[in-house]
């Protein structure tokens, strides 16, 4: 390796060492590698860890998907550090933290410059090979909000990574759908995509959601709702659609397994200080007598001393109008050590879910609704057959399988278009 060479790559290290607050960009399988091959190659180390070195990379970007650049520039849109999330909050950034931040993107835009190109022929000079090396190195994706690839100065992007922040998050809350699990908020990466106009019927409970929802949205103070009602009504589907519908407004939602719900006070508090709006998502809700996740959900619900964040709401669904089950033999009988107040305890477990400020109705759909479904569905599936004939099908297809509800009409329409495409000719 010629002294140039060698000065650069040491510039380069130093640059990566010099990192304020943007380190975790480079704390991750691809920069770990990308540092570890500059390491080699700065130490003239033997040939055949050169080549190890510069196969790590290329593996590491290889599973990535992505070129070095595209891979940096997303980690620094996704990484939460003092400077990210300090600017959702406000925009009264102390001068020193400024500072910091764009002497990071500066020193991060010279190692955005040494491509894999750069770093395959620093390679095969360092180990002497005749045959140039392969390189991982996919066309750069132009990206519209923060434009990375066409901006000279990184210093003068300061104000368009802000916005981003500000309009996506950072970190693990730049996920719109996350999970809690095993004590910790997880990522999903693939949520479900439907959309509300694929949700027909129950307008009045819709809209209702929607209204609430802009009000969780806009910063007033937002309900609890249930919704409960008839399997198959689209309960859980319009809560997941609303994830889509508000995407582009800090919207996330965050789903909670029942047997989790004794965390739940634990998680709003992780969420107060989030920049974002969380809807805490209840599927399936109902609960067994001396249950600790009703005390925990009852909590929330109620409040205690602590004041209610205003960026967090629950949204549950469940079949049960009275979320706990209650035995015939729980009603009062007088007899020995039976609980003197015992309607009062009864009637407690009765009233659990009117804790919740909204309650949704979802009731069995008509013919007249199921119908009204399954012709919109088909519509959106393009479907063309006749109406008469659609609609003959559908019932009989109610008939046979689960009754008519939202849940029976996608089922039946997604079956009848996948059975036309394959097998009308």
């Amino acid at each position: 390796m010629d002294t140039h060479n060698s000065s650069l790559i040491q510039t380069l290290r130093c640059h990566a060492a010099s990192l304020l607050l943007y380190q975790s960009v480079l704390d991750n399988e691809v920069g770990q590698a990308f540092l570890y091959l500059l390491q080699t190659l700065s130490d003239s180390v033997d040939q055949i860890s050169c080549l190890q070195a510069y196969g790590n990379y290329f593996k590491a970007l290889a599973a990535s998907h992505q070129s070095w650049q595209d891979y940096l520039t997303t980690q620094i849109l996704h990484d939460d550090n003092p400077f990210s999330q300090q600017v959702q909050q406000t925009e009264a950034v102390p001068p020193a933290l400024l500072a910091a931040a764009k002497q990071d993107l500066q020193a991060l835009q010279k190692l955005y410059q040494c491509s894999s190109d750069i770093l395959s022929q620093w390679v095969q000079v360092a180990t002497g090979l005749h045959t140039p090396l392969a390189v991982w190195d996919h066309q750069a994706k132009e990206r519209c909000e923060v434009p990375f690839h066409h901006t000279e100065n990184w210093e003068s992007l300061i104000s368009d990574l802000a916005a981003y922040y500000r309009k996506f998050g950072t970190g693990l809350f730049a996920n719109r759908a996350l999970r809690w699990q095993a004590g910790r908020f997880v990522g999903i990466l693939h949520p479900d995509t439907i959309q509300l106009d694929q949700l027909v019927g129950y307008e009045l409970q819709k809209e209702t959601l929607l209204k609430n929802t802009e009000f969780l949205l806009s910063g007033y103070s937002a309900l609890h709702v249930l919704l409960y009602g008839s399997r198959g009504s689209g309960k859980s589907s319009l809560v997941k659609a609303l994830l889509n519908q508000y995407q582009d407004r800090n919207l996330r939602l965050i789903e909670v397994a029942k047997f989790d719900l004794k965390d739940l006070p634990e998680i709003v508090e992780k969420l107060r200080s989030i920049p974002q709006k969380f809807i805490i998502f209840v599927d399936d809700l109902s609960f067994e007598e001396d249950d600790d996740a009703f005390k925990a959900l009852k909590v929330v619900l109620e409040g205690n001393l602590t004041a209610r964040p205003q960026n967090v709401i629950v949204y549950a669904t469940s079949n049960r109008r009275h979320l706990i089950r209650e035995f015939f033999t729980d009603r009062p009988q007088a007899r020995d050590r039976e609980e003197v107040h015992a309607w009062d305890t009864m009637q407690e477990k009765l009233s659990f879910s009117d804790r919740f400020g909204l309650t949704l109705t979802f009731e069995p759909a008509d013919q007249k609704t199921y119908l009204s479904m399954i012709r919109h569905l088909a519509a959106q599936a393009g479907i063309s057959i006749s109406q008469e004939d659609l609609e003959y099908r559908a019932l009989q297809w109610a008939t046979r399988h689960n009754g008519r509800s939202g849940r029976t009409a996608r089922q039946f329409v997604n079956f009848l278009k996948a059975e036309l495409d394959l097998f009308s000719g």
